[in-house]
């Protein structure tokens, strides 16, 4: 089925919580796993607007329906951090937009220089970079729709299993986006295929391996995906992977997961 960009773009709102009774988080509060997992995907998502700034210099911006799309995208992901930041200062954890700065700050040259590596790289594979853009953004958004419903499992407060539940929603439809480009322009491209390929076996890591240290990343993918049901989620994400034109026999994920310790 072909995803419709026109409706996406109409559609996009910012994911909302004024509904649900978030306040008792302050006489019933998360315990402290669940806290250090919610500050991760927070960042997580307020550094979208930085994934963005590297694909603009890409030829990714010359797709108009990858434009549309990444505009809405990064206008979504930054309600999605914004929501969960509003559950953390309800247990007095603040983030502030200082904080972020300082933080993508220590990042040092290699952020600063992602812009000009992924321009130099766009323009050295030509066209079917996008290919990789795409199969690239269907396993992160994968991963992230999947860490929101495991995280709604986990957890049994209602306010916020509701709340990751909606965020979900919409990285699912950040899914269909991306996952669509992808099959598309890997069918029948070899060349494509093979650059897809390598890229995701050889340089893809958890969403958040970039920004976070790797202590962090492990925390974040034990509590979700550790154990035979966060196993289970996992294993999906591979097949979904694997049924992309090229991709048949990848587990990247799992095999990211067994790379750190992670027991199924």
């Amino acid at each position: 089925m072909a995803f419709d960009i026109d409706r996406f773009a109409r559609d996009s709102v910012r994911v909302g919580w004024e509904d649900l009774d978030l306040e008792v988080f302050r006489t019933d509060p998360l315990p402290p796993e669940s806290l250090r997992t919610l500050r991760y995907m927070c960042d997580v998502e307020y550094h979208t607007v930085c994934y963005l700034r590297d694909m603009l210099v890409t030829r990714s911006r010359r797709e108009t329906e990858v434009n549309a799309f990444m505009t809405m995208w990064n206008r979504e992901e930054f309600w999605h951090g914004e929501a969960l930041a509003h559950v953390l200062s309800l247990h007095g954890i603040t983030v502030s937009y200082e904080e972020l700065k300082a933080k993508r700050v220590k990042l040092g040259w290699k952020d600063r220089l992602a812009p000009l590596k992924q321009s130099v790289l766009s323009n050295l594979v030509g066209k079917d970079f996008v290919a990789v853009h795409m199969i690239w953004g269907a396993v992160n958004e994968w991963s992230a729709s999947a860490a929101y419903k495991r995280l709604a499992v986990l957890e049994g407060h209602p306010g916020l299993a509701v709340l990751v539940r909606r965020i979900a929603a919409q990285e699912a439809r950040h899914v269909a986006f991306y996952a669509t480009q992808a099959r598309t322009r890997l069918t029948d491209n070899a060349r494509a295929q093979k650059l897809a390929r390598l890229a995701l076996s050889t340089a893809w890591r958890p969403v958040g391996s970039g920004i976070a240290s790797d202590d962090e990343v492990t925390h974040v993918m034990g509590h979700l995906f550790g154990g035979a049901a966060g196993r289970k989620e996992i294993d999906a994400i591979d097949r979904h992977i694997s049924k992309l034109p090229g991709m048949d026999g990848l587990t990247i994920v799992g095999d990211a997961l067994d790379a750190r310790g992670i027991a199924a």
